[in-house]
């Protein structure tokens, strides 16, 4: 007998939790832009009729790839500001964004994913719904 397959029939909710926080990585890592469209498929299909672990887990990943989308715009924006593509504060913003911004919300999905693995809820810090 599988005891992985007997985990996702044990924990109402499970896999749709660790699909929504794969598509969030894979959206910030792999595939930009595409895995946010299918989360955005899962989380319309499933936000009503899914589990509570899996309503949290959804919700939680849609709002962090919102954040994540304001923080590139942000990003964006100051390069801008501070000169646009071909100044020099150009890698500074780049290299600030993503040793900060991009690393942090790729930290806090791996962690998300092991909470879902595990059957727990997660709640993204600082931007995460309640």
């Amino acid at each position: 007998m599988d005891n992985d397959a007997d985990l996702d029939y044990a924990i109402p909710g499970r896999a749709t939790a660790v699909a929504a926080e794969a598509l969030y990585l894979a959206n910030l890592m792999l595939i930009p832009g595409l895995g946010f469209v299918a989360l955005l498929v899962l989380w319309w299909r499933e936000r009503e009729r899914a589990p509570e672990l899996a309503r949290g887990h959804l919700r939680q990943t849609v709002a962090a790839s919102l954040w994540a989308g304001v923080l590139l715009v942000a990003a964006n924006v100051a390069i801008i500001l501070l000169g646009g593509y071909d100044s020099a504060y150009t890698w500074i913003v780049v290299v600030l964004y993503f040793t900060t911004c991009h690393s942090t919300l790729i930290f806090c999905g791996a962690i998300g994913l092991s909470r879902a693995l595990a059957g727990k809820p997660f709640r993204f810090p600082l931007i995460g719904p309640r």
